[in-house]
């Protein structure tokens, strides 16, 4: 399947079809950082945000201009976001 198909599946919220799809994506495709980048979107959405992390970086290591730098970055800032007020109210 294409990125594009895969792509339709998201658009349809078919989160777990697409995760499939972009898991067999990237075994025959291993170098794409745009899938992994998708995967990743998916993974985070579906709140798994380890593997939403580990797939951002994997593809800000194989394009680091791709958007998955940004969505790394921004992933780290929201798990070390600290907010002493929650803890003493």
């Amino acid at each position: 399947m294409c990125l594009q198909k895969i792509n339709e599946l998201i658009s349809q919220n078919c989160i777990d079809d697409a995760i499939k799809e972009l898991n067999e994506f990237i075994g025959t495709h291993p170098d794409n950082d745009e899938a992994y980048f998708l995967r990743g979107k998916m993974y985070w959405r579906i709140g798994d945000k380890r593997q939403a992390m580990n797939d951002y970086c994997r593809a800000a290591e194989i394009n680091p201009s791709s958007p998955a730098t940004r969505a790394l970055e921004n992933a780290q800032a929201i798990q070390s976001f600290f907010n002493p007020d929650l803890l003493n109210p």
